[in-house]
């Protein structure tokens, strides 16, 4: 670069080097789920240096130079192509890699495809990124995560999966569309498995502190209230859905994991339904599955001690149970 094109401040040291190091993260997956989270990223202002890592190379190149394409129009950030080695400062990585969901296949039924690739990934994320939070966004999300957890050796807080964001997001969408309110005045969560058997907490849904029900044992709903219970199915159902119309989930996902790594980053101890290893919660033990949980610099920190309604709590119990007996099958030696 020839020097003309710039004068240096006379006292200024160009061997200075920032005290801060740069918010860098690592995307392991190329695929929909795994761009979505890099673009949503990237427009966000979210990181300052994102590598990507995915074994179809020609694809990750395309993609990286595509999202290059785009620096001018948002902050600098650096993209890059790259194996997990290049991820050794890492402060977060994002693991979307693993087999794809098909349609009429239900979360669970993905775990024996996806525990084989993981025993070969998880040792190499240890190996170059252990300093680093793990998000793990592959489903099933809570028995990968509770395999990544396992495999790692990582402490309990520094492994987390999206959960339920995805889910509760869901809920409060659709709650919000019903009565015409912005989603962000809307509380509402979904708990449990990020799946078939996850668990609505009806009594905590409310309007801006206005409880849909009037107690905590849902017998004296208010006006409607039952008219509502149906949105439910449409949340449980609505990856199905989306699936068989597009192949696959991602820009929603892609928004939910950005919050996730935001929290984390930018040390928030804000509250989302994140997946992470539970014991001793209403006789739960020894499972990764989501509850509102306290999200920072360390990872998961703490998580909520729900007060549920006997029916909400034989329903988290199950769902529990759900993922306990799949967890008992797996093999995770080497």
């Amino acid at each position: 670069m020839p020097e003309s094109l710039f004068t240096t401040v006379s006292n200024s040291n160009p061997d200075f080097i920032p005290n801060r190091r740069p918010r860098k993260g690592v995307i392991v997956g190329a695929g929909q789920v795994g761009m979505a989270c890099a673009y949503s990223m990237l427009i966000q202002n979210t990181l300052e240096e994102i590598v990507i890592v995915d074994v179809n190379t020609d694809k990750l190149e395309g993609e990286v130079m595509d999202l290059n394409h785009g620096l001018p129009f948002v902050e600098p950030t650096i993209i890059r192509s790259g194996t997990l080695a290049d991820g050794e400062d890492a402060d977060i990585v994002i693991i979307t890699a693993g087999a794809k969901q098909k349609p009429g296949e239900s979360r669970l039924d993905l775990v024996q495809r996806n525990l084989e690739i993981f025993k070969g990934l998880i040792p190499q994320v240890v190996n170059y990124c252990s300093k680093a939070i793990l998000l793990i966004v592959t489903n099933p999300v809570d028995i990968m995560t509770y395999i990544s957890l396992k495999l790692s050796g990582l402490p309990t807080a520094s492994v987390i999966g999206s959960g339920t964001v995805l889910d509760t997001a869901r809920f409060r969408y659709l709650l919000a569309e019903k009565f015409q309110v912005d989603p962000r005045s809307l509380h509402a969560y979904i708990i449990g498995e990020h799946g078939d058997s996850e668990v609505p907490v009806w009594s905590k849904v409310n309007i801006s502190g206005m409880r849909l029900f009037e107690d905590e044992a849902n017998d004296s709903p208010l006006e409607d209230a039952e008219n509502i219970k149906p949105i439910f199915q449409q949340v449980k159902n609505a990856a199905y859905e989306v699936i068989q119309r597009k192949g696959a989930t991602s820009y929603a996902i892609g928004l939910g994991v950005t919050q996730i790594v935001q929290a984390v980053l930018r040390n928030q101890n804000r509250v989302l339904t994140v997946s992470s290893l539970i014991n001793s919660f209403e006789g739960i033990e020894d499972v990764c599955l989501s509850l509102p949980a306290v999200v920072n610099r360390q990872g998961v920190s703490r998580f909520l001690n729900l007060t549920l309604t006997p029916t909400e709590k034989e329903q988290l119990q199950n769902s529990a149970k759900v993922l306990r007996q799949t967890m008992e099958k797996l093999d995770l030696s080497p």
